[in-house]
């Protein structure tokens, strides 16, 4: 009978994932926005091109726009009295050239009379967040579109809706599969890290007083441990920026997972995707296979952009990405 009920619990969420990509569709603004993609491009180049901070600023935007309340755009939304969700502790980390790629590129959309107010702060977002990745040397594929606008935003929300650096297996695997998305999809958009970056403040525990027994976290590569040390002092600001990627931070690759394979995963939550024997065999695969983890990559953000999205008459497109209309 529980076996039954599981099958028809998995069934209705693989059915209600195949209705929302249904609704969402790469040629949506064909008619009323019909260059939306290369607007978009052009100021997400722009951007890009001034600072390197706008690809993982923005695709991180993404991923903490969807895991919380959908892929709805709720995250750009600013509160004035400090409530909306980028004001919660694990979004403050969010860098602003994310916020300002967005804004940038609503405005090249909305310069376009044809366009203007047709194209949802949601669907900008996700195209910003295609375009980082190929601008970084990673694939450039298709975008669903067709997402509409939430108009609420709370910081109440943001609440264990985010994986935390010190999660493991279970714990991601657990909060991964409350949006649809496997291990595989886990371990494939972890491969963002490749890009990313951490304040000292998110690891020091790993660095320093680790345990009783061990001052440095036995799953980290020592002598990486001791150059971290160097770049985060004890006693200095924990703001300061690290790269994830100790090798090629700049480009979209597969070397997060060699990084693994050698210990060099600044997260427990890195870390444990090849500590644990359950999904070492995929790192191993993606450190090997470029190509695997490209496509692995493109599969994982297309499911996760269809989490939650309001479409048809929900919500609404937002006139200024800051703030409900």
């Amino acid at each position: 009978m529980e076996a039954r009920r599981f099958l028809v619990s998995c069934l209705s969420f693989a059915l209600l994932l195949s209705a929302v990509s249904a609704q969402l569709r790469t040629d949506f603004y064909k008619n009323t926005c019909p260059n939306v993609e290369s607007l978009v491009r052009s100021a997400v180049t722009k951007k890009f091109q001034q600072t390197f901070v706008t690809a993982p600023a923005t695709l991180r935007l993404l991923f903490h726009d969807c895991f919380v309340r959908g892929c709805d755009g709720s995250v750009l939304i600013a509160s004035p009295t400090n409530n909306a969700e980028k004001d919660h502790p694990d979004d403050l980390s969010l860098a602003g050239d994310g916020f300002d790629t967005v804004i940038k590129a609503k405005a090249a959309v909305d310069s376009v009379p044809q366009c203007k107010n047709k194209v949802s702060c949601a669907d900008i977002l996700a195209l910003a967040a295609r375009d980082v990745v190929s601008l970084a040397g990673g694939p450039f594929y298709s975008v669903e579109l067709g997402r509409r606008d939430g108009r609420i935003s709370t910081k109440l929300s943001v609440q264990h809706n985010l994986p935390q650096p010190g999660s493991k297996l279970d714990q991601l695997n657990s909060m991964f599969s409350s949006h649809g998305l496997s291990q595989t999809d886990m371990i494939a958009l972890s491969g963002a890290h490749t890009i990313g970056f951490s304040h000292c403040g998110k690891f020091s525990k790993r660095i320093y007083n680790f345990s009783p027994r061990s001052s440095v976290d036995p799953t980290l590569n020592f002598g990486y441990a001791l150059q971290l040390r160097q770049m985060c002092p004890i006693k200095v600001d924990p703001r300061i920026a690290i790269n994830m990627d100790p090798t090629t931070p700049q480009t979209f690759d597969n070397a997060y997972y060699k990084n693994l394979q050698q210990g060099k995963g600044l997260f427990v939550s890195d870390q444990t995707l090849f500590s644990d024997p359950r999904s070492r065999a995929t790192v191993t695969l993606f450190a090997s296979n470029n190509a695997a983890f490209r496509q692995a990559f493109v599969t994982a953000i297309t499911k996760m952009g269809r989490i939650g999205v309001k479409t048809g008459n929900q919500g609404e497109i937002r006139i200024d990405c800051t703030r409900p209309n």
